[in-house]
């Protein structure tokens, strides 16, 4: 397994980590508690040592409820991340954005009991919330960190403007965004201007939601309730334009001996200013697999054989239905 630097912070983290939605059973089938603490306990054999969750992850907090069953004994080994900010409405399914220093400090209180720990190493603000200005929800984040409640604290699902306007008030040493070979926004202004910085970034939806994981065949269909039906790209003339892709990919993967999801990851892990990708898991063997992109590099042709394949693909419909 690799390490590389968590910003400034001192700490290091592995470049596969472990990325606990799934565990909330909220939006994905056949979750169990059973398979999920063997998930989280599978990392410390793989060498993973991040695990990332939040305070929304759950209507009752499961990821973190589960993630202090796993870690029990064993706390210290792992480089723990939460987030706070965003949460349910009371019906469990509009997320709410509250930015408010009050609702920042009560949730990642919240959050330290459910991972029964006196601190987490990093603490994020989920969302914006356009009704809070940033400089009150980082003044916040900025006294728990003085507390001693988080030692360092990262921002998630912010624009470059508002991550500056954040950093004005409270150092951030992290970055979470949305980021995969099929939406690349960040490489325009975020991911060059953390590099600058010296902000590490870890981004989420390395594997669009499975999609590039390889495992989906051009005529399954997905069950009644998975969430990513509510995407575009599971559907129709984007469905099969995808897996155009992934028939590329897997021809690649499989001449370097690797599956699809590992040369997806092992991609994503070697772009300039990635420092760890956030891989979900339900399932032991799956964690198993992400972690096995580590410890080998790409070569330029495949690089320039996985460019090209991107640019055959063209731009996809990435919204909901």
């Amino acid at each position: 397994m690799e390490y590389r630097p968590l910003g400034n912070s001192g700490m290091e983290v592995s470049a596969v980590a472990l990325g606990c939605w799934p565990m909330a059973g909220m939006t994905s089938l056949g979750t169990t508690d059973a398979d999920s603490l063997a998930t989280i306990r599978a990392c410390f054999d793989l060498g993973i040592n991040h695990v990332d969750t939040a305070f929304m992850y759950g209507l009752g907090g499961e990821s973190e409820r589960l993630i202090a069953r796993a870690l029990a004994g064993r706390r210290d080994q792992i480089v723990l991340a939460t987030k706070g900010g965003l949460h349910w409405d009371a019906a469990g399914q509009r997320r709410v954005s509250d930015g408010r220093p009050a609702t920042l400090r009560r949730e990642c209180e919240e959050s330290l009991r459910r991972l029964d720990t006196d601190r987490v190493e990093l603490y994020y603000l989920h969302a914006f919330d356009p009704t809070v200005p940033l400089a009150e929800s980082a003044g916040e984040l900025a006294r728990l960190m003085d507390e001693g409640k988080t030692r360092a604290v990262g921002v998630s699902n912010l624009s470059l403007d508002q991550i500056k306007q954040f950093a004005a008030h409270c150092p951030i040493v992290a970055c979470q965004p949305l980021y995969n070979m099929l939406q690349r926004k960040i490489e325009a202004d975020v991911l060059p201007w953390c590099r600058e910085q010296g902000i590490a970034v870890l981004p989420y939806w390395v594997l669009y939601k499975g999609l590039l994981a390889g495992r989906l065949r051009r005529g399954d269909t997905l069950a009644e309730g998975d969430s990513r039906l509510n995407y575009r790209m599971f559907h129709g003339d984007q469905w099969q334009k995808n897996h155009d892709l992934i028939d590329e990919l897997r021809r690649i993967a499989e001449s370097s001996g690797h599956t699809v999801a590992q040369l997806v990851v092992n991609w994503t892990i070697h772009r300039p200013g990635i420092t760890a990708a956030l891989c979900g898991a339900k399932r032991p063997e799956q964690i198993h697999e992400t972690a096995g992109a580590t410890g080998w590099q790409l070569t330029a042709d495949e690089l320039a054989q996985i460019d090209e394949a991107i640019h055959r693909r063209g731009e996809p419909d990435t919204s909901e239905l």
